[in-house]
């Protein structure tokens, strides 16, 4: 499975942005998709994660009600929606995937795409 990500970018605290990420290769290996980041001087941490079948989601509790994740099946995309950027949401934002949710929100993820990085000013 390979992932493309995009939308990073520089935006003032408040405002939104929409990250993307498309996943190619074997569709078995992307049954779990999301979003992992990691701000300067901190560890990778999990954001969120949308399931294939049901569409199950879930969220890190630092951006529950704000952040959105939704999945375009049929182009197998994930996107992710945030709004009401903090300051502390600033970091690199790395698209994710594996077959188990289980796998996925311990980090032990099988497939990684390449980070965008989103920068919050205020």
């Amino acid at each position: 499975v390979q992932l493309q990500a995009s939308g990073g970018g520089l935006v003032q605290a408040g405002d939104s942005l929409r990250l993307s990420c498309a996943a190619s290769g074997r569709t078995s290996g992307s049954n779990t998709m999301g979003w992992f980041r990691q701000a300067p001087g901190k560890e990778r941490e999990f954001v969120a994660a949308i399931i294939r079948g049901g569409g199950n989601t879930y969220y890190a509790d630092s951006v529950k009600g704000r952040f959105t994740i939704s999945r375009d099946n049929a182009k197998n995309t994930v996107y992710l929606q945030m709004n009401s950027l903090k300051l502390e949401d600033t970091a690199v934002y790395y698209c994710a995937a594996d077959r188990l949710y289980s796998d996925f929100v311990r980090g032990a993820v099988d497939y990684w795409g390449q980070g965008t990085l989103v920068t919050v000013s205020s």
